[in-house]
């Protein structure tokens, strides 16, 4: 299956984790069964809102950018080959983030992975992350934080990031969760402070 079913695409920065700040083309794909009360993409959830678009039309649009982002909704419901050879043959970075609750297709050069306690990714994914970056919305999330990070290699980065609506409430406790834990960073929803997409 070449065609993806394209909610949008943009050249921006990056907002999150190891790469923020970084000027990345972001394709996002639509459908996530997920369900997360604090989403801030639930509008990508219903893919068949969204037309089906080839991949080989998806990579020709990233022209602009040296680097990629894959992201959803979950975009490991479809099979990435086609877009990622594509976007590698331009001579693109390609990045993905993604749950990791569907079968990892495609080749990516970064591996980012937001897992959801609602539904926790697949054994197979765990250790093909490069990046892990775990949500906090609540103190309990730090304790799913540390079972994730368990489960990564040992030289894959750690993020935990404040859920944006509790972010205010919640950021003290993950700095002295950091302090105390320096193997974790911070990650901030730059783009939302900067009023970009």
């Amino acid at each position: 299956m070449s065609k993806l079913p394209l909610v949008e695409d943009f050249y921006t920065l990056q907002g999150e984790g190891f790469h923020a700040g970084q000027a990345v083309w972001f394709i996002r794909l639509g459908g996530c069964d997920a369900g997360c009360a604090w989403c801030d993409a639930k509008f990508t959830w219903d893919a068949g809102r969204f037309h089906l678009v080839e991949a080989e039309e998806i990579a020709a649009r990233t022209s602009a950018a040296r680097a990629v982002v894959v992201t959803g909704g979950e975009p490991l419901r479809y099979p990435l080959g086609p877009l990622t050879d594509e976007l590698h043959a331009r001579g693109k970075e390609v990045y993905l983030e993604t749950a990791g609750t569907y079968p990892l297709s495609g080749s990516f050069d970064w591996i980012c992975l937001s897992p959801k306690r609602r539904r926790p990714p697949l054994d197979e994914i765990w250790a093909r992350a490069d990046e892990l970056k775990v949500i906090v919305a609540e103190l309990d999330d730090l304790a799913w934080a540390e079972q994730c990070a368990a489960r990564v290699a040992t030289d894959c980065l750690l993020y935990l990031q404040p859920e944006w609506g509790r972010m205010n409430d919640i950021t003290p406790a993950i700095v002295e969760y950091i302090k105390a834990n320096p193997r974790w960073r911070i990650s901030l929803q730059i783009h939302k402070f900067m009023d970009i997409p």
